[in-house]
């Protein structure tokens, strides 16, 4: 394989409505700002573009079939290749990596992956039933298979079996909407506090309004290029930023459809085929679980998503990764619903299975010089969902993922002030980064690390 590095992307404003513009013009929003960030004008990069990627969730939402060619065609690349993926709320993530493969493998040296949604053509309930048909419709949907229900229900559990409190959960709000406060292109950008969170209309127990992403209407674009690309761009006038943004890890992860099928497996069994590296080295981990599974619990239950920490093994085995704590400097993560971030730091290995509460609130997922006006015991150390997530940014679904390819791309360029117009959300430093998407109950969940060269 060959390296792949991410050199540009544009993000078009996340909105609740965009009746301004068909889907086919708000990606090319998104598309011309990733062409004219590397100084190219359209018919040049036209010219040298191999072809695309096209990610959308639904054909519902649009009501149309093969939306992915009328982008592709309004963005004036036929008749280069192209094609479209789908994989629920991991849509983009895993657009994303197949762009990847597509440079990667040597098909194409310079591919365009971009993504959107627009949601608001139906009304909100209408939305949330075409969300749920991604849920098993012969034997989940018809129980009233609503997905806010069915996180509430996993994380219900996480609470029994962790103790992780609604306070816990809050503090994630708080955390993602106030970050997207400095964020031009979120959607949400409110300064909250804990009780603000809490007295939210509740949407089912223990998830408030304020626990829950929105639907959006918007589009994400990120252009991916082999080392040959490189060079046919820059030969032609681009201004690439150095150093470079190298795609050093991709994993995937995948479950049953519906929870009742996934396995309840033991102790012996995760160790061996799902604790990280680091866990398995560790006899005070080793014990912490031991402990865990002798009072009941199993793995991954309903509480747990082992098709991130599937992902996440795989990625991290593709890029040297072995603490992802300690070596990943921020994560761009799929939270869809405070309790989905709690849930997947563990299954990214950010913190052990059972702590994910405890981390939230800690202090060690936060921004460091932005007051959230919390009790914080702990100072940051991988800020997660810099960019507001998916709570406070919105959830175009076929754009989110590559949202965050963007966001992860901007950071590890130290161009965050360029494009946010405010440097507040700028991880100093930053040199390696993980974006994650995850579709579903933890269906389909995808994660790329991205890492600054030199």
């Amino acid at each position: 394989m060959r390296p792949v590095y991410a050199i540009s992307g544009g993000v078009s404003k996340f909105a609740k409505a965009r009746p301004d513009k068909t889907f086919q013009a708000i990606v090319k929003e998104a598309y011309d700002y990733a062409i004219q960030d590397i100084g190219l004008d359209f018919p040049t990069f036209t010219r040298l573009v191999d072809g695309s990627v096209a990610s959308y969730f639904s054909d519902h939402f649009s009501r149309q079939l093969m939306a992915g060619i009328m982008a592709h065609d309004y963005l004036g690349l036929c008749p280069k290749p192209s094609h479209r993926v789908e994989g629920g709320g991991a849509t983009g993530g895993i657009c994303f990596q197949e762009a990847w493969k597509s440079v990667a493998s040597g098909h194409m040296d310079i591919c365009v992956a971009y993504g959107f949604e627009t949601m608001s053509h139906v009304e909100t309930w209408k939305g949330n039933e075409f969300i749920a048909l991604a849920s098993d419709i012969s034997v989940d949907y018809p129980v009233g298979g609503f997905y806010s229900g069915y996180y509430a229900m996993m994380v219900t559990r996480h609470m029994k079996e962790f103790g992780t409190t609604v306070e816990q959960l809050a503090h994630v709000s708080v955390k993602n909407h106030l970050n997207a406060y400095h964020n031009p292109y979120a959607q949400k950008r409110n300064r909250l506090t804990i009780q603000d969170v809490r007295n939210a209309p509740m949407v089912a127990w223990p998830l408030t309004r304020l626990d829950i992403c929105v639907m959006s209407d918007g589009a994400a674009a990120s252009i991916l290029v082999s080392e040959e690309g490189l060079r046919k761009l820059e030969a032609s006038g681009a201004r690439i930023a150095r150093p470079l943004v190298k795609v050093t890890g991709i994993g995937r992860g995948t479950d049953a459809m519906r929870m009742s099928d996934r396995p309840h497996l033991d102790y012996d069994n995760f160790m061996e085929n799902y604790a990280t590296q680091d866990e398995k080295n560790s006899d005070e981990t080793r014990s912490y679980y031991k402990k865990l599974w002798d009072r009941g619990t199993r793995y991954p239950g309903v509480h747990s998503f082992r098709a991130g920490r599937t992902a996440g093994n795989m990625a991290y085995k593709h890029a040297g990764i072995h603490d992802p704590l300690k070596e990943l400097d921020f994560v761009e993560l799929h939270d869809a619903y405070t309790s989905s971030e709690i849930q997947t730091y563990e299954d990214m290995g950010l913190c052990r299975y059972g702590e994910g509460g405890q981390f939230a609130a800690s202090g060690k997922a936060f921004m460091p010089g932005i007051e959230y006006n919390l009790d914080l015991k702990d100072k940051p150390v991988c800020p997660v969902n810099p960019s507001g997530g998916l709570i406070a940014c919105g959830h175009p679904v076929g754009a989110t993922g590559l949202m965050q390819a963007v966001f992860a791309t901007w950071q590890l360029q130290n161009s965050i002030h360029k494009h946010f117009g405010d440097d507040a959300l700028q991880v100093k430093n930053a040199r390696r980064g993980a974006i994650h998407s995850h579709a579903g109950t933890g269906t389909y969940v995808s994660i790329s690390v991205l890492e600054r060269e030199g």
